[in-house]
């Protein structure tokens, strides 16, 4: 099968606010559609300011794509939080609110709910096949992908295949059990729409390791729709093949005291319970604190620095229950 020559490409702006000096602040969103109809994948990123190699992502999918595009559409909102990427933040700075808590959205709501729900509603409308929205974890950790989890969801036929294009990506999948409701990826299965979270390494700067691995994912998805030729090679991240027999659960630790942290595992690393992943030291290089393992599981990431205070988060981990 041969890419289509015709293929209607679109770069345009979603109008999100105006401000005080009557400025438009708006959303790029880019589209290429081909004249075969077929399945609509969406793209979505930078919903945190902070995580912007999702951004560099999309811009490579669609280079690709131009040119490769069998059938279908693929959609992007490849910078959905522009506030906060201008200030390096997660937040939408003006408001301090977390886009990714505010869906679906509200269009008489707060800013970050207004603008979640016209995102929101130009995504719905479209009828995707998949969205993968696209993120960033700790300085410090492997590339997974977060599959939305609790009992409304679980047993529906959108679940089904979240689940089965998880599997596709070749990235390590996680369940994600904290249940968090406002998020982009969890609103849209509640619609019938699956959904992904791809967490992709480090933020605030592009990490061109990322950036490769992200878009090697994402063709995995569009050659597994028929939407590009087969792949030569289907890309598989090492780590991936440890979830075979069982899908990892995410948790955390956090620390009960102050001081520096010395990490003793490193993201990727599978321990076993009770194992040492990391102590804690006084100014004085007094032991105040011991981190071990409570379950046989996988570390996924540790924290961006080694100040501890009770509280403080300090490893992720995939447990093998």
């Amino acid at each position: 099968m041969k890419p289509e020559k015709n293929v209607k490409i679109k770069y345009s702006f979603l109008k999100i606010l105006t401000t005080s000096d009557l400025s438009q602040r708006r959303l790029p969103l880019m589209s290429i559609e081909s004249e075969k109809s077929g399945p609509v994948v969406w793209l979505t990123a930078c919903a945190h300011g902070d995580e912007v190699s999702g951004m560099v992502i999309i811009q490579e999918i669609f280079k690709h794509i131009r040119r490769t595009l069998l059938k279908g559409a693929v959609y992007a909102f490849p910078l959905m939080n522009p506030i906060g990427f201008e200030t390096s933040s997660r937040y939408i700075t003006l408001s301090k609110e977390d886009l990714n808590r505010s869906f679906p959205g509200d269009k008489n709501g707060s800013l970050s709910e207004r603008i979640a729900d016209q995102i929101f509603g130009t995504i719905i409308k479209t009828k995707p096949t998949i969205v993968l929205d696209l993120h960033n974890d700790w300085i410090k950790s492997i590339p997974y992908v977060f599959i939305d989890h609790n009992d409304e969801i679980a047993n529906t036929e959108t679940y089904k295949k979240v689940r089965e294009f998880s599997e596709k990506t070749g990235l390590l999948p996680v369940l994600d059990t904290d249940e968090l409701e406002e998020t982009l990826s969890y609103n849209l299965i509640k619609k019938g729409v699956p959904a992904l979270t791809l967490e992709l390494g480090e933020p605030y700067i592009i990490n061109e390791s990322s950036v490769e691995i992200g878009t090697k994912c994402i063709l995995n998805i569009l050659s597994n729709l028929g939407m590009v030729e087969p792949l030569n090679e289907f890309f598989v991240h090492p780590v991936a093949s440890i979830a075979k027999e069982k899908t990892p659960v995410y948790s955390y630790q956090v620390s009960s005291s102050s001081g520096v942290i010395r990490f003793l595992a490193k993201p990727g690393d599978v321990v076993k319970k009770g194992q040492v992943v990391a102590k804690i030291y006084n100014a004085f290089g007094k032991l105040q604190e011991t981190v071990s393992a409570l379950k046989d599981e996988v570390v996924l990431g540790h924290a961006d620095y080694s100040v501890s205070f009770p509280g403080t988060l300090i490893m992720s981990f995939g447990e093998f229950n």
